[in-house]
């Protein structure tokens, strides 16, 4: 997989809300209503990783889900990043 340039990053997430490029990833910070919400996007998200074979960094507290994606084979962001912010959203209007 190709690693996108910071333009191509950027191009690419103005169709992704809240997402940002930051250190060599891609990373969104999510408050959610409660708990058991931010547990289900976790969830949501490990089906995601699942289905994509493609593993996120992320970090749950109470309500508050951070999502870092970058692929490690690449050394930086690729589509395949993009590929599960988009899944992400999608699931989050399901």
């Amino acid at each position: 997989m190709k690693k996108l340039s910071e333009e191509e990053i950027g191009t690419r997430l103005q169709d992704l809300n809240g997402w940002a490029y930051d250190a060599g990833v891609i990373v969104k910070h999510f408050t959610l209503p409660t708990f058991v919400d931010a547990v289900l996007l976790l969830t949501k998200a490990a089906f995601i990783a699942e289905k994509l074979n493609h593993h996120p960094d992320w970090s749950g507290v109470y309500n508050k889900v951070t999502l870092k994606l970058s692929t490690h084979d690449a050394g930086g962001v690729t589509q395949m990043d993009i590929d599960f912010a988009q899944e992400i959203e999608k699931s989050l209007k399901a």
